[in-house]
C-alpha cells in the first residue's frame, strides 16, 4: 500500500512555487540588455548594443581608449552619395551623442535627439586628402563630460 505524502492541491502549489523560483534565478542570472543605435543606409539597417556600457554610469578612463579601439562587429555598405542615418534609444539621446570616426571625435557638442542624417562622403576622406574603402563610425553617448557608452559599426565604401 501506498501512501500520498501530499494531496493533489499540494503537490500542485509545490510544482508552481518550484517553477516560480526556477523562473526568478533563470532572470537574475540576465544581464540587463543595452541600450540600442542603429545605422540605416538606404534600406539597410544595422542594429547593434554597446560595446562598452556601464548601465549609464561613465566609463573608467583606464578603458576608454581599449573600447574606441574595439573594431565593429556590424558593417554597412555606403555609397558617396548616400544618406547615412544614425538612430539611438532615447535614453542615448536624453544624456547625448557624438560621432567619433576611426576613434578621434569628429564633433565638439552632443547630439540630443534620436535620428540624425550625415552624407556618405563624410566617411570616406582621409587626413591626408586621399579616400579610404572603410571607416568605423562610433556613436559615443556622454554624460557632461564623461563617456558613458560605446556603439561601434564599419561603413564600407561602394563604388
Amino acid at each position: 500500500m501506498t501512501v500520498a505524502f501530499f494531496s493533489g492541491k499540494g503537490r500542485r502549489i509545490g510544482v508552481a512555487l518550484g517553477a516560480v523560483s526556477a523562473g526568478l534565478l533563470v532572470l537574475s542570472a540576465c544581464d540587463k540588455p543595452t541600450p540600442l543605435a542603429t545605422v540605416t543606409v538606404g534600406d539597410t539597417s544595422v542594429t547593434t548594443e554597446a560595446s562598452c556600457y556601464n548601465d549609464g554610469d561613465a566609463l573608467k578612463d583606464s578603458q576608454i581608449q581599449a573600447c574606441l579601439n574595439k573594431k565593429a562587429e556590424k558593417s554597412v555598405k555606403v555609397a558617396m552619395d548616400d544618406k547615412v542615418r544614425f538612430g539611438v534609444d532615447p535614453e542615448i539621446a536624453d544624456n547625448g551623442w557624438t560621432l567619433f570616426i576611426n576613434g578621434q571625435q569628429a564633433e565638439q557638442e552632443p547630439y540630443k535627439r534620436t535620428y540624425r542624417s550625415v552624407p556618405g562622403s563624410a566617411f570616406f576622406s582621409s587626413q591626408t586628402g586621399g579616400t579610404t574603402n572603410k571607416t568605423q563610425v562610433s556613436i559615443v553617448e556622454t554624460k557632461g563630460k564623461k563617456l558613458t557608452g560605446i556603439w561601434h559599426f564599419e561603413l564600407k565604401k561602394t563604388d
